[in-house]
Parts: structure tokens; C-alpha cells; sequence
């Protein structure tokens, strides 16, 4: 029986997001760790290696593939109430011990993620953007581990998913570079970007660096991507009032539309014995998100504990455009134009 490593490296194609460098090395720039890699040898993500000095990256495969609400990526302004296709495939640039998806993110460095061999199942992009339309989908949406260090398969899924009027997103930690954004730029319409904390050491405990995630969300938004933020509120990690202070003036000094997601930490992984996140907490810091100047706010992860924070109101007359439980949307009177119809303010979004 292969090993998962064997599996995986079976299921690869020489990536294009990279450069070459003497002695056989490349660089690889899928991500912010821009990995120098030589002949043999691994990036910090296991998952793409340099074989002959070329970069092999995952392809030809997907570990899970689901239809979804789009409001569990989540997206609020995102084709609110409709069905996403996900799909998600093995290994991150991150080892965040509270990831809540460890058991795919972790693979091929934590042994205990091993059984993730049984989740492969080859196919096609074609198959996978057919399978989006016969489902109702009205977007397909890279998830479940780390997107960008599969962005060569994503894009070829994306083509597919583009030619059968298909929307596209990514569900990603948000330590990219600036040419693994613009290679997806003609492809990805959403992009759901997760601000852990605004501590760079904290950041570089978990595998990255606060500055290149927030550089990721303003350029994200310059290149024209649909741009919401979610912060998963820890106690004792991330949840003082000057943490989310910070986060939410630098979303509003990018852009005050863009939705906000402060969502529940349950105890996963490593993080077992951790208290979970209170719906206290989540009001505390869904006030500050909004005290700050944002006009989209939303607590997440505690359907019916958090009052009105689960449904959208439009920021100029308040009034309640979408109402949501958890992931269902009970109503939703946006216009088709994307305003209110109560004072026609624009309500920023993709609608349609």
C-alpha cells in the first residue's frame, strides 16, 4: 500500500508558480514563505517539491468536495442564500495548534493525520465544475486546507467553473504573494481572508507574518476581489479589546465595506482543554468592529445567541435587509441592483 506521500507525489504536475535558480533550486511563489527549494527536497507546505528543478504541486485530485451554503465559507455578501461547491485538497503553509480543520490541513506533518490518504478521490476540473451545476451551485469555492499552495489545480478547476457561468472563491489564511493574486485575479471573484490576531510574533508562532496578511487584504481588494475578513476569536489569544481594536480600524482604514466575520472558537486539535469562545465575547467584539466604522459586522458560530449580528442591515437606515439562523437565510430584500429598498443606498456585495 503507498504511504500518503507516495499518493500525494503521484498526484502532481509541474506548477507554474515559480521561478528558477542555480544549482537546480527554485523559488517557489505560491505563498509569503517563498520557499527555496532544492532538487529533492520540500517546501514548508510538504506539499509542493522540486523534482529534477522543477517545482511538482498538487494536481488531479480533491480530499473533500461538498455542497454548501455559502454563508458557512462564510460569505455574507457573497450570492447570500445560494450553494456553493467546495473542495479542498491536503496540506498547508500554517500548523495553527486550534486549526479546525487539522485533520486534511496537517497532513504529511502530523502523523495523526494519516487516514487522510482514505479522503483522495481523483477527478477531472471539468467533472468537478459538472458536478457544481447539477448540484444547483451557484459558485465553486477552494476550502478545508490552505488554497494557496494548491492555486495551479484551483485555477484549472476555475477555467472550468468560469465556462459554466460559475462564480469563484477562495477560503484562504491570507499569507499570499502579490503573483500567486494576480495569476487568480482573472478567476476568483471571492476572497475570504482569515486576521488571526494583529501580534506578528503570535503570527510567527503559527507559521506566518501579520504584515503579508494584511497586505493580502488591501491588495485583494485593489485587484477587484470580493474581500470578507473572519477572525477567529481565542480567549487568551486574541480576544483583548486592544487586539480587536486594531483589527477593526485596519479593515476600515482598507475599506469600511468590507463584512467582518467575528466568529466562536470551539476547542479543537491541540487546543482541547481551551475555554470556547462565549457569545458575550462575540457581541463585545462585533461592537467594536462597528464603534470602529465598519458598516458590516457579523458574529458567527452561535446561531440564535448573538441577537442581530447574524443578519445584514443597511448602514445608512438600518434597516434589516437579510435575516439569517446559523446558515439559513430566512429573507433577504436586497434589490437585484444590490441596494436597499427602504432609502436605495447601495449595499456592497456581489447580488447577482
Amino acid at each position: 500500500m503507498s504511504t500518503v506521500q507516495e499518493k500525494l507525489d503521484s498526484l502532481t504536475k509541474t506548477g507554474f508558480l515559480y521561478s528558477t535558480e542555480s544549482g537546480g533550486a527554485v523559488r517557489c511563489q505560491a505563498c509569503a514563505h517563498r520557499c527555496r527549494i532544492h532538487p529533492g527536497k520540500r517546501g514548508v507546505c510538504l506539499m509542493r517539491f522540486n523534482r529534477d528543478g522543477q517545482l511538482y504541486v498538487p494536481w488531479g485530485y480533491v480530499a473533500a468536495a461538498n455542497v454548501d451554503p455559502i454563508e458557512k465559507k462564510p460569505f455574507a455578501h457573497f450570492l447570500p442564500g445560494s450553494d456553493v461547491l467546495t473542495f479542498g485538497m491536503l496540506g498547508c503553509n500554517f500548523h495553527c495548534d486550534f486549526c479546525q480543520n487539522w485533520v486534511s490541513s496537517q497532513t504529511l506533518r502530523d502523523p495523526a493525520c494519516d487516514n487522510s490518504l482514505a479522503y483522495i478521490q481523483q477527478v477531472s476540473a471539468r467533472d468537478l465544475a459538472a458536478y457544481a451545476v447539477r448540484s444547483g451551485a451557484k459558485a465553486v469555492a477552494s476550502s478545508y486546507n490552505e488554497p494557496l499552495i494548491t492555486s495551479e489545480w484551483a485555477i484549472e478547476i476555475f477555467k472550468a467553473a468560469k465556462k459554466e457561468g460559475l462564480r469563484c472563491a477562495y477560503v484562504s489564511n491570507g499569507f499570499a504573494t502579490p503573483e500567486a493574486l494576480h495569476a487568480l485575479q482573472p478567476y476568483l471573484d471571492g476572497y475570504k481572508i482569515d486576521l488571526k490576531c494583529m501580534t506578528d510574533a503570535a503570527y510567527r508562532e503559527l507559521g506566518g507574518s501579520l504584515q503579508i496578511v494584511l497586505d493580502t487584504i488591501r491588495l485583494a481588494r485593489e485587484l477587484g476581489m470580493w474581500v470578507e475578513v473572519v477572525t477567529l476569536v481565542i480567549p487568551g489569544f486574541n480576544d483583548s479589546n486592544e487586539d480587536l481594536w486594531e483589527m477593526a480600524r485596519y479593515l476600515a482604514s482598507v475599506s469600511n465595506d468590507i463584512p467582518w466575520h467575528v466568529t466562536a472558537f470551539h476547542p479543537m486539535y491541540k487546543r482541547l482543554e481551551a475555554t470556547a469562545t462565549d457569545s458575550e465575547t462575540l457581541q463585545r467584539a462585533a461592537e467594536i468592529g462597528q464603534e470602529a466604522g465598519l458598516h458590516y459586522v457579523y458574529a458567527g458560530n452561535l446561531p440564535g445567541r448573538v441577537g442581530s449580528l447574524e443578519d445584514t442591515h443597511c448602514p445608512k437606515c438600518h434597516a434589516v435587509l437579510i435575516r439569517r439562523t446559523g446558515y439559513l437565510v430566512r429573507s433577504n430584500r436586497v434589490t437585484p441592483q444590490g441596494t436597499c429598498p427602504d432609502c436605495g443606498q447601495p449595499i456592497a456585495g456581489i447580488w447577482s
